[in-house]
């Protein structure tokens, strides 16, 4: 049908003659009849009349089509995502196993549902197990509390605050300026120096560690591995891969990572919101500050969560299996920094950001670290400083349980080594769920500070030499002794490899001077001293 024969149709399908249709178009009868025989064509002014009296486009009436509803058809309207695509920290379905475990950590009745949840594990990524895995998150979500479960674990503040047990510990010392800005000083160097130590070697387990260190000269560890520790014969001997790692003699500053990352976003917070930020302030801090890919396992869920809208508690809780990894544990260190002596609101600040990403055991890392930081600036017995960090979680919970039990072990004589080898008893570095979990990591910290004996360099790598979260463990260990003993306290061979300077993934702060962070930390604790 040519052009002619589509006016002729739209006129006549109308019900107008040729003389009406002329007098609408202001044309003459003779013209309309000239372009319905195709011996005239009509110019673009009358076309564009046409189409609008029609109410069609111009396509349908020119070309016989509408390419715009072509296009419109020209894809699946039953879109669905990659599901093989979408990473598994973001994909709830893809963790049933560590979900069930978690669960039943926690004490939820669902033993039951156990051969369910393996069966819809073992399914490749689809829709219809995203389907399912919605299903089981319901009924996880609304299960019961096994009547045998022994432990009390909120995860609201108030809660928590019952179920403190009472420790009070010795006099504080008053520090004068210049002992505070070493205190501080040495916090932000240890911290950044234990993380340089373990992140080397992150996710190594010991079997292949300790063989590695013995080889070097450097076991019991003593100070960083270097590239010349690495030879060609142990890359071929060892699964971990040895090549191509950041060792500390190949850099020139701290590289990248989140165990550093963390303690400079807080510091965002603080200056931006305050001390007296919010739960959602640092939802929102999060997502203004850092790429997703900055985030893991529980962080990345919450930081995922935060974009689909759900907010603080809920972020911590839905679809998130991670809720009781070490990720919290990381981040408490610049609550502590920020409150010299005053454990408790590290704690409660602690508690406001772990509680984004975190439950109950996860938020009680967070919480115990900063108290301990806060309490070390002021106090040289690290007996106190743990017991000052567990004055501060519920008594009634696992984390206390088994920070305890070292605690007694050690004052009962149990040896280093005694000691260590019942960690790698009770917790199985080769289970993701273990190697991850805020308790066995938290144990660790425990451990390696006991036995360090506030030494920075034993403490650290002790610490690090022991597997599991290594960078993690190292970082949090060097906040503590650190800031308990001061800058001087760390000797040059741990810190020259940096340099002073710090990379994070924070946007805006792509290379921090340490001096810079530690001049902004005394403001913000001199903020704290004007308010209170």
């Amino acid at each position: 049908m040519d052009l002619g024969h589509s006016i002729s149709k739209l006129r006549t399908d109308a019900n107008l003659t040729q003389e009406k249709f002329a007098q609408i178009l202001n044309v003459s009868r003779q013209t309309v009849q000239k372009w319905e025989y195709g011996e005239a064509l009509p110019d673009i002014h009358n076309i564009i009349k046409i189409a609008k009296f029609f109410n069609i486009s111009l396509d349908a009436l020119v070309l016989r089509s509408d390419g715009r509803i072509v296009e419109e058809l020209s894809y699946d309207k039953k879109m669905q995502p990659a599901y093989e695509k979408i990473h598994d920290w973001e994909s709830y379905s893809s963790q049933l196993i560590c979900e069930y475990r978690e669960s039943v950590e926690e004490g939820k009745d669902i033993e039951k549902y156990k051969d369910l949840i393996n069966a819809v594990s073992k399914m490749p990524a689809s829709r219809h197990k995203e389907q399912i895995a919605d299903v089981i998150f319901d009924i996880i979500l609304n299960s019961p509390q096994a009547e045998e479960y022994k432990y009390n674990e909120p995860s609201d503040l108030e809660h928590i605050k019952l179920l403190r047990p009472e420790f009070h510990y010795a006099s504080q010392k008053a520090l004068s300026a210049d002992e505070l800005e070493s205190k501080i000083h040495g916090a932000w160097l240890g911290r950044i120096s234990g993380c340089l130590l373990g992140k080397p070697i992150e996710g190594i387990k010991t079997s292949e560690l300790h063989p590695i260190l013995k080889e070097s000269g450097n076991f019991p560890m003593r100070r960083y591995i270097k590239s010349t520790d690495i030879t060609e014969e142990m890359c071929e001997k060892f699964s971990f891969r040895l090549k191509d790692r950041c060792y500390a003699d190949t850099i020139s500053f701290a590289p990248v990572d989140d165990d550093t990352n963390y303690t400079v976003l807080a510091q965002v917070l603080i200056e931006k919101y305050g001390r007296d930020f919010t739960p959602y302030d640092v939802s929102r801090v999060w997502t203004d500050y850092q790429p997703k890919l900055a985030y893991c396992t529980a962080e990345r869920v919450a930081f995922r969560n935060f974009v689909y809208g759900y907010v603080p508690p809920y972020s911590a809780v839905y679809k998130n299996p991670f809720r009781e990894f070490i990720g919290a544990q990381i981040r408490g260190d610049y609550f502590g920094y920020i409150n010299p002596g005053n454990p408790e609101l590290a704690a409660e600040m602690a508690w406001r950001d772990a509680s984004i990403s975190h439950t109950k055991n996860g938020i009680y890392g967070e919480m115990f670290v900063a108290a301990m930081i806060a309490c070390a600036a002021v106090c040289d017995n690290i007996e106190d400083v743990i017991m000052v960090g567990l004055a501060q979680i519920p008594s009634t919970s696992r984390l206390y349980e088994a920070v305890t039990k070292v605690m007694d072990d050690y004052k009962n004589g149990v040896s280093e080594q005694e000691c260590f080898a019942k960690i790698h008893q009770q917790y199985n570095e080769n289970d993701p769920f273990d190697w991850c979990h805020t308790i066995p990591n938290a144990v660790i910290v425990t451990a390696a500070l006991l036995y360090g004996k506030g030494d920075f360099s034993k403490s650290v790598c002790l610490a690090v030499q022991t597997g599991f979260d290594t960078d993690c463990n190292g970082a949090t260990v060097g906040s503590v002794v650190g800031i308990m003993n001061g800058a001087e306290s760390i000797g040059e061979e741990w810190t020259k490899p940096f340099n002073g300077e710090l990379e994070t993934s924070v946007f805006g702060m792509s290379m921090v001077k340490v001096t810079d962070l530690v001049a902004t930390t005394l403001k913000h604790i001199e903020k704290g001293s004007q308010k209170a």
